[in-house]
């Protein structure tokens, strides 16, 4: 979602900045801005790329030591350049630019709940605002607090703010100071090498190259960074020290290479990742998801806590949810333990009945999902304490959260429509389905030699499962003609189908639905013509059978079939019936495999649609507000 860049140097600042954001442009905007301490402030805004903000930044000459970027994903108040940051503050009664030059300065991610509140208090002491967005209102804020010192106007101004944020601050009458500060939203501090810099971001990504050196701020943190030196206090406003951590934040990992969109290149990355993930798994044992504490030591005992729950309850957002429908299949017919599993978003507003023995886990590529982050307190608020999550980014605010963890490694995954973050997410929760079949006494010898062998064999099997993307661009050039797509699957392979339909929509925007194939003549089946494709994935599994029988229904009505069908189900192409056969059936982990062909036949109908692939529409990479 939105990134923050920010930076106090005795060098010109502004290339660093604008770098930042364009190493942030994954995440997804839709505007973006910078402003520096140039003898007053001055900024550069525009709703295009950041090359465009560059081309700016160049012909009106804006340098500065001392700067604030941002990269806007629009909630409040459409994409246009008056909504965007940075926002300024002239104080009281201001008018033109010109006039009354501007004090303030600030960017910001989250949302401000109680900003309408504020709006109307700083209309009546005279504030004249420009923007429809929550953020105008803090920087008015703050500017009405501001007595000369930046860092206490900002500490001032957070106890009245309600909801989510993470801020860079700059100011007129400070020119060598930028004050941070966060609440549900990540904001991180990097160390500058040299003790003549040090920055501000949301992301470390955003400073590869620039510095390695990084502390990750606690929740209520506000911190005062100058060039040399950086003060924090925690959210009782006490002076704390934080950990400085060595952060690889390799802008290399977001080369495209041969690639003609991150999406293609993330897909064919998942034999890699998968083995990654895997990288050091030589048995199951719950000793792979301890958790580890900020100083590196063991934390709590998987072990312990492994033997004491008698439930799972997984909270997750969009793909990591369906990862997490999956799970369930897992852990109930191999590890036999009751599973829930929650819309994040959801959970936390409704009434439900906690239970202490029961393991939350949470699945989130990014670990700074707001709403799963936000479903995570909410269920530890009910005494459910017991929390572990599968999670790509070791340092991440979900990870810090959570007793006990396991870190898929996925590495960077740029296109905004996850891929193989979904398939080392699997990975790691049939991990854990082993894990606790074994701490329960569900797990044999010989059935854990098995599905290790079997998990070892993956990297393999996608390489071959890939080998199908010729066949897949013959289905996406059907499928960039259609206007609606209907996905179907059973059991273990129903939320691959919900997936698939996820993904076509995400970067096609063609309207596409799934569902478990039994519930096809409960309502769907009125929906099916000729032009309206049917993909249905076609293990060969216990539900086969009944899945044939979904089929004929499909074909009794003029439907067409695209089925990826395993290599023994006897389903064979005919007319209105498209067939691509899976190379081999791989049982409990099938769905790492089928899943790979929706991917690409959401991919390649993109590009026949000519949408931008990596960036889709309204879409974000990381959804850190509500």
């Amino acid at each position: 979602m939105c990134g923050i860049v920010g930076a106090a140097s005795h060098r010109n600042i502004v290339p660093v900045l604008v770098q930042g954001l364009q190493r942030l442009e994954y995440r997804g905007y839709d505007s973006c801005g910078v402003a520096v301490h140039a003898g007053g402030l001055t900024r550069a805004r525009t709703t295009s790329r950041v090359a465009d903000l560059l081309t700016q930044v160049a012909e009106d000459k804006i340098e500065g030591l001392t700067g604030i970027a941002h990269t806007r994903w629009a909630t409040h108040g459409a994409p246009a350049v008056h909504n965007a940051h940075p926002h300024f503050s002239h104080g009281t009664g201001e008018g033109a630019e010109t006039i009354r030059p501007a004090r303030i300065a600030l960017v910001h991610n989250g949302i401000i709940e109680n900003h309408e509140s504020l709006r109307a208090a700083l209309q009546a002491r005279g504030y004249v605002f420009h923007s429809q967005t929550d953020t105008e209102v803090i920087a008015h804020l703050i500017d009405s607090l501001y007595d000369g010192d930046l860092f206490e106007a900002v500490k001032a101004a957070v106890l009245q703010l309600h909801g989510a944020y993470a801020i860079a601050v700059i100011c007129r009458d400070e020119p060598h100071r930028v004050i941070g500060a966060r609440a549900g939203s990540p904001l991180i501090l990097g160390v500058g090498k040299d003790g003549t810099e040090n920055f501000l971001a949301s992301d470390a990504m955003a400073l590869a190259g620039v510095t390695d050196q990084i502390v990750y701020l606690d929740e209520g943190d506000v911190i005062d960074l100058q060039p040399g030196k950086y003060w924090i206090v925690d959210r009782a406003h006490k002076p704390v020290m934080r950990q400085v951590r060595t952060v690889q934040a390799h802008s290399g990992a977001a080369e495209l290479g041969p690639y003609r969109h991150y999406m293609q290149k993330e897909i064919f990355e998942q034999p890699r990742a998968i083995a990654d993930t895997l990288e050091g798994v030589v048995g199951i044992a719950p000793e792979l998801f301890d958790g580890v504490t900020n100083d590196g030591s063991t934390g709590a005992s998987a072990h312990r806590v492994f033997k004491e729950i008698d439930k799972v309850l997984i909270l997750a957002c969009g793909t990591s949810y369906y990862s997490g429908c999956t799970a369930k299949y897992w852990l109930e017919s191999i590890a036999r333990i009751p599973t829930q599993v929650e819309i994040a978003s959801e959970y936390r507003y409704r009434d439900s009945v906690p239970d202490p023995k029961t393991l939350i886990v949470t699945i989130t590529q990014s670990g700074e999902t707001a709403d799963t982050l936000a479903a995570l307190k909410h269920a530890r608020s009910l005494g459910m304490e017991q929390t572990l999550t599968i999670c790509n980014v070791a340092t991440s605010a979900m990870v810090r959260e959570c007793k006990l963890a396991y870190i898929t490694r996925a590495g960077v995954e740029i296109g905004v429509a996850s891929t193989k973050a979904f398939t080392t997410q699997l990975a790691g929760l049939f991990l854990l389905t082993l894990a606790l079949a074994q701490a329960k006494g569900r797990l044999t010898d010989e059935d854990e030699a098995k599905y290790l062998q079997e998990m070892r064999h993956l990297p393999v099997a996608l390489q071959s499962v890939l080998a199908l993307e010729p066949q897949i661009i013959s289905w996406s050039e059907d499928f960039a003609r259609k206007e609606n797509a209907l996905f179907l699957g059973r059991g273990l392979h129903y939320p691959i189908a919900l997936e698939g339909a996820l993904k076509l929509k995400e970067v096609t925007y063609i309207h596409a639905e799934a569902y478990a194939a039994g519930e096809l003549k409960h309502g769907p089946l009125a929906l099916v013509t000729s032009e309206m494709p049917v993909v249905t994935v076609a293990p060969n599994d216990a539900l086969l059978e009944k899945l044939k029988s979904n089929l004929q229904e499909v074909r009794a009505r003029g439907g067409v079939l695209y089925v990826l069908a395993d290599g023994d189900t006897r389903i064979e192409s005919s007319d209105g019936v498209h067939v691509i056969r899976m190379p081999e059936h791989y049982g409990a982990l099938s769905p790492l495999l089928h899943v790979v062909p929706l991917q690409l036949l959401a991919y390649h109908t993109a590009c026949a649609r000519g949408t931008d692939v990596d960036k889709p529409r309204n879409l974000a990479k990381s959804v850190t507000v509500e």
